[in-house]
């Protein structure tokens, strides 16, 4: 690998190796946090105006702000003025900041020094006023994303024991009882079943047709409360073509598949051709025409 590097004379920041190699950051974060500390300490700009100038979308600039805040360099606040308006006030920190030591810089609490171009004096260095360099970068997978299933929507719990007369007219379950089942159906769908694989289970689990149900929540709801089948394995559907079977029969160009009855490999349209060019055996005349015909023979 080779490098020409030259110095700029002007118009230059120093940032520092942690931001530009951050382990963390993505690279709209990393432009967007050198962006802002390269311009002057007076200035106005908001992170959403330096987004627009820097030709970040809105979605990678949420997503690059958030990492940023997450990281200690990016805090905000919201606050109401005097006429009840309110507004943010961001803080855009060169070194990640604890929420107490960005609270302490926005009220002047810790003094900011601003580096000197002067040789550092002699004697060893003092530890930061405020700020710290990140952790050592974290080994494995670092994303930001949840853990095990997403919580089943409220209405996809409800969705699997509403009008579950539509199953069995006998199940008329009193409608105080749904938001319990509810709650039980819930934890079935957080274990990886569907609402309509809840409403199968429950029609699986019913007594046979003839049998009277005197308490259809009841039954419902110690259906849904069975924890080896709440926590067992959703059922996976067997495919269409598991079944089926693959034509060896020499008409088709592409292969057929078909479902057979018994054993055969021929589908249904090769099995009557092959019977339509077997040959058929002679017939045997009846005895009843060979009596006759000997009989009308002269001199028989």
């Amino acid at each position: 690998m080779l490098r020409h590097v030259i110095p700029p004379a002007r118009f230059f920041s120093q940032v520092s190796n942690d931001i530009i190699r951050h382990p963390r950051l993505s690279s709209d974060a990393v432009r967007l946090l050198t962006w802002q500390l390269s311009l002057p300490l007076d200035a106005k700009e908001s992170l959403s105006r330096t987004a627009t100038r820097a030709g970040i979308k809105k979605g990678a600039f949420l997503r690059a702000k958030g990492q940023l805040k997450e990281e200690g360099y990016v805090h905000e606040w919201r606050q109401q003025g005097v006429r009840g308006l309110w507004s943010t006030v961001q803080l855009v920190s060169s070194v990640p900041l604890s929420a107490t030591e960005a609270a302490a810089l926005r009220g002047g609490g810790v003094p900011v020094v601003a580096p000197t171009v002067t040789s550092p004096a002699a004697g060893r260095p003092t530890g930061r006023a405020a700020g710290h360099h990140p952790e050592r970068p974290p080994k494995g997978n670092t994303s930001n994303h949840r853990v095990g299933p997403p919580e089943p929507a409220p209405e996809e719990a409800h969705k699997a024991v509403a009008d579950l007369q539509l199953l069995d007219p006998r199940l008329r379950v009193p409608r105080g009882m749904v938001p319990q089942l509810a709650a039980l159906a819930a934890q079935w769908l957080a274990c990886g079943h569907t609402p309509e694989g809840v409403r199968t289970e429950i029609r699986r689990n019913l007594p046979a047709a003839d049998t009277y149900i005197h308490s259809p929540g009841g039954l419902i709801r110690y259906i849904l409360l069975d924890p080896q089948a709440v926590h067992a394995p959703p059922p996976t559907p067997e495919p269409r073509v598991a079944r089926m079977r693959e034509c060896v029969g020499e008409r088709h160009i592409q292969p057929l598949l078909f479902r057979p009855v018994a054993d055969e490999d021929l589908c249904r349209t090769c099995r009557r051709e092959r019977s339509e060019a077997s040959p058929q055996p002679p017939s045997r005349r009846p005895m009843v025409d060979l009596i006759a015909l000997s009989a009308s023979t002269p001199g028989g």
